[in-house]
């Protein structure tokens, strides 16, 4: 029988999220993301005893994204209870100019890499956060908004790779309530960041009508169901591109791809190797920016069907058709007059 949407964690539930991944850690020590919320809370007090009877290095960090008043004592109170429950603690300062557009998508960049990077100082071969369900079900709604494609709706992976590092969310499929119950139930004090509530950020309004939308039946539980199916579907499409990529590439400095092969394969995983093949090449625009793909696709396939000689750049990359072959590469230097 489940547990109840508001029930705290037991010691056992707690323990098979996280022992299984400090004793994956052990010798590489884990780095957990700890904002101070009931949510990181409760990741980091859940995992403290048990990386104390695994013998597993377990630290703690915070982002102090210097946003609003008051980030830098909430920073500091998380590093008291960090200290409380045994855990060295660091908190991580997002300084330099702030962008005016885009603001919450700079942050969350900001908050990976100063983490990432923090990660590998102190020798951590994995980074821990505490996102949940309602996180999930607000991230497919914005990419839902966005318009994006499968691997978009696939929202975010229990388990995913952070620029070498392993990146675990072991609170994923859980809601909210239920940690925000456990820090109740075991007396253990958190802070609420305003910004949560900021009507300026999209993340916000969504929680604001997030009650309409389960009563339509658009709830987190249907829209995480959503992003495991999306994801699913999405790991076997890249099997796919996979396979077709070695099948299609037939030269490797330059990136050459057989035109003929590529356009018999189906729109999305043509799309998916041509992606690959941009990143390869070391182009800054992968498969997550699909419009832009799309719109490349739109003019080199009907130039390969009539055999015709293209050249197109994107984001760094130049694609160059003709002879039934596409080189994709480095875009050359722009000469200034």
């Amino acid at each position: 029988m489940g547990e109840r949407e508001d029930a705290p964690l037991s010691d056992a539930e707690a323990n098979a999220r996280l022992a299984p991944l400090l004793a994956e850690r052990a010798e590489t020590g884990l780095l957990l993301a700890v904002s101070g919320g009931p949510d990181s809370v409760a990741l980091m007090r859940l995992a403290a005893p048990l990386a104390r009877d695994a013998g597993a290095r377990l630290s703690v960090a915070t982002v102090d994204h210097g946003l609003r008043e008051g980030s830098a004592a909430e920073a500091e109170t998380v590093a008291r209870w960090a200290r409380d429950a045994g855990l060295p603690h660091r908190t991580l300062a997002w300084t330099g100019e702030k962008p005016h557009a885009g603001l919450q998508d700079a942050a969350r960049a900001a908050r990976y890499a100063l983490l990432a990077v923090h990660a590998r100082e102190i020798g951590a071969g994995a980074l821990a956060t505490a996102h949940h369900r309602d996180d999930q079900a607000e991230t497919v709604l914005m990419r839902l908004a966005a318009g994006s494609g499968i691997a978009g709706l696939a929202g975010m992976r229990a388990r995913a790779d952070l620029d070498g590092l392993v990146l675990a969310r072991p609170f994923l499929d859980l809601p909210k309530a239920r940690l925000v119950a456990t820090c109740r139930a075991r007396g253990w004090p958190h802070v609420e960041d305003p910004s949560n509530a900021a009507a300026r950020f999209a993340r916000a309004r969504l929680r604001g009508i997030a009650p309409l939308l389960a009563a339509e039946g658009l709830d987190a539980a249907r829209l995480a169901r959503l992003a495991g199916r999306a994801a699913r579907a999405d790991d076997a499409l890249e099997a796919a591109t996979e396979a077709a990529f070695a099948r299609i590439r037939i030269g490797e400095a330059p990136l050459l791809l057989d035109a003929g092969l590529l356009r018999a394969e189906p729109e999305e995983i043509a799309l998916r190797v041509l992606a690959r093949a941009l990143r390869e090449a070391g182009g800054g625009v992968g498969y997550d920016r699909l419009l832009r793909l799309e719109a490349l696709w739109a003019r080199l396939a009907p130039a390969l069907d009539a055999n015709a000689p293209f050249r197109a750049t994107l984001a760094g990359a130049l694609v160059d058709a003709a002879g039934g072959r596409i080189r994709v590469a480095p875009e050359p230097p722009r000469r200034h007059r």
